[in-house]
């Protein structure tokens, strides 16, 4: 009997949720002075009584309050004191009255049937299941109030009837979103799937609103369960019907949703040879793979609009964009050589050498400039290129603003700070509340934050706390509490003053005179809140200088030494990429994505480790 009681407690608790939603007045009934006093505290007092389980009270109040106002709200709480009670006998004449004043009310046959469940009579109450569903009219009204009645009794299969049944009644709507939530309620994700993709079908204008469900049901689809059955539907209906174009694009839309890029680009590349496309649906996914770190696949995607040849309207976007991407792919690595470095500057003049240096070339002599300050040690060519960028004619002023700050990031790192804090000021000023001027606003405090001025630094990052830039908002949070949390004793800043310089010396890649400096702040004290920053800034360099294994320890340690810090799940996903890209010990970096997983479940890491781990495991993810 207890197991029953739950259940009926479960399922009685859905039904008093939906009374309350649905016995709300639009405005409130005018009232005696005596009602306004007495009935709400024979409500209230009801109410008391049935949370604290004293059923024959509540009962009491609560067959009076039906019998004063006969609505859905009291006759559930009604029912459900008669039903905790076991007065079986007296429920049904309250649900037989009920269906003969309301016969069109479905529900109370459903009703019926459940008492007759409870005294363990099913014969009977299948029948009355059944007597429900047959009196079925072509009424929405009616079909959604008696599904959502065999719901609330644990009759899921005849829920599922109703709304089959509605169907065949009323041709014009399918009953697909009811259908599919109950689907989704039971874990038939296939089926789910199917009333979400044939709602699509018969009506595109669903197109973002489907997406968003789909979305919504992948949030906790820790064993890509939910996410298998999307793809199997999706490629079975692109192979069946490839002339409905939807179908492929909502593919292309779920492979970006799972990072599948390749699945993304091979569909975009039928859609657009089918449709003889000039590559914009390409270039539009190959920016999403950049942006994204999918390198290999950006660079698939803009060589074939490449392809398309030098006349097409996207050639030119589509040579910058590999350009980059191949920088970002030679730079994303700590295992790059020299060779490498120079194989792309000459990439970057054979483009420039191709289309000249105009307006339209502006992207490239940024990209070029950069490689050469920053990687080649060729800080005058750099400076050079950008201030003829700057000169150019016809440039617009948003690429003119993202030269400026790359010149001034430019002459930082050669140690022009005051030049560089004067162009960072300019495009902070000329383009307040752009994100280009929030750039430029967190990049001068962060200059401040190198050289000392903690003050001037802090008042700028609280400003850009608000930033529309949700990226630059977490930057500039994150350098904020850097700096106030780690204010010495004596309310100084000697450590910080060490640390922020050998952030400078990183910047400015002085790795070895950086390290010098990091040991200076761990000399301030035996123990400082920055200890754990240090340890990981040291791991960074040794990652930069090539020693890995030095790295991997320093990662060890703030994940050992510090388990509840902010850097701890950044230091531990370190370590499993240096497992699984370096040392090529799957086992080992398998072991360190999973404790990033439990142990950190919250972190923004945790999607990409745990696809990285399902990889590696061998799930079939395509």
């Amino acid at each position: 009997m207890k197991h029953k009681k739950l259940y009926i407690t479960g399922l009685l608790i859905f039904l008093i949720t939906s009374a309350f939603s649905q016995e709300i007045p639009a405005f409130p009934r005018a009232e005696t002075a005596k009602s306004k006093i007495e009935k709400p505290d024979d409500e209230k007092i009801a109410l008391e009584y049935f949370k604290n389980k004293e059923y024959e009270k509540a009962l009491v109040l609560y067959e009076k309050l039906f019998g004063e106002k006969g609505t859905r709200f009291f006759y559930t709480y009604y029912m459900y004191c008669l039903i905790e009670l076991q007065d079986y006998d007296k429920a049904l004449k309250v649900i037989r009255k009920e269906q003969r004043t309301n016969p069109e009310t479905l529900r109370y046959i459903v009703d019926e049937g459940f008492i007759y469940s409870l005294e363990g009579n099913q014969q009977k109450a299948t029948k009355l299941f059944d007597e429900a569903l047959e009196k079925l009219s072509a009424d929405r009204g009616q079909i959604n109030d008696l599904a959502g009645a065999y719901t609330s009794r644990g009759q899921t299969d005849y829920a599922i009837q109703t709304y089959l049944r509605g169907r065949k009644l009323i041709v014009d709507y399918q009953f697909n979103l009811e259908l599919a939530g109950i689907y989704q309620r039971l874990e038939n994700y296939p089926d789910m799937v199917n009333e979400y993709l044939n709602l699509l079908e018969s009506d595109l204008t669903r197109n973002e609103y489907i997406r968003g469900r789909l979305q919504s049901s992948l949030a906790d689809d820790d064993e890509g369960i939910v996410g298998e059955a999307i793809r199997t539907e999706l490629l079975r209906r692109v192979q069946k019907s490839p002339d409905k174009v939807y179908y492929s694009e909502m593919l292309i839309w779920y492979s970006i949703q799972q990072k599948d890029f390749e699945m993304a680009l091979l569909q975009s590349k039928s859609l657009d040879r089918r449709f003889g496309e000039e590559g914009s649906r390409i270039l539009d996914l190959a920016n999403v793979c950049l942006s994204n770190q999918a390198f290999d696949e950006a660079i698939d995607a803009y060589d074939y609009v490449i392809k398309k040849g030098n006349d097409n309207v996207f050639y030119l976007d589509a040579r910058i964009g590999l350009l980059n991407t191949r920088y970002l792919k030679v730079t994303s690595r700590f295992d790059y050589t020299r060779e490498d470095l120079y194989a792309l500057e000459t990439e970057y003049h054979g483009a420039l050498a191709e289309f000249g240096e105009n307006s339209n070339t502006v992207p490239i002599m940024k990209y070029l400039a950069h490689l050469q300050a920053f990687y080649l040690d060729k800080i005058d060519e750099s400076i050079t290129l950008l201030r003829k960028a700057l000169d150019m004619p016809a440039v617009p002023k948003q690429l003119l603003a993202e030269c400026k700050i790359e010149l001034a990031d430019v002459l930082l790192f050669s140690g022009e700070q005051w030049d560089a804090t004067l162009l960072y000021s300019q495009v902070d000023y000329d383009f307040k509340n752009d994100p280009i001027g929030f750039m430029a606003k967190f990049k001068n405090a962060k200059l401040s934050y190198y050289i000392g001025e903690f003050g001037w630094s802090k008042t700028q990052l609280d400003v850009l706390k608000a930033a529309t830039s949700k990226l630059i908002a977490n930057d500039a949070m994150d350098l904020s509490l850097l700096i106030s949390d780690n204010i010495d004793l004596d309310s100084s800043y000697t450590a910080l003053r060490y640390f922020a310089h050998a952030d400078l010396l990183i910047y400015r890649n002085n790795l070895d005179e950086a390290l010098g400096t990091l040991d200076s702040v761990q000399m301030v004290a035996l123990w400082h809140p920055l200890h754990d920053e240090v340890l990981y800034r040291k791991a960074e360099i040794m990652l930069e200088k090539g020693k890995f294994e030095v790295a991997d320890s320093l990662f060890a340690k703030v994940t050992e030494m510090y388990p509840d810090d902010i850097l701890a799940d950044n230091a531990l996903m370190k370590r499993a990429e240096l497992f699984d890209y370096y040392f090529k010990n799957t086992n080992q970096a398998m072991l360190l994505y999973q404790q990033l997983m439990l142990d950190y479940p919250g972190s923004l890491f945790v999607v990409d480790a745990r696809k990285r781990f399902r990889e590696l495991r061998g799930d079939e993810l395509n």
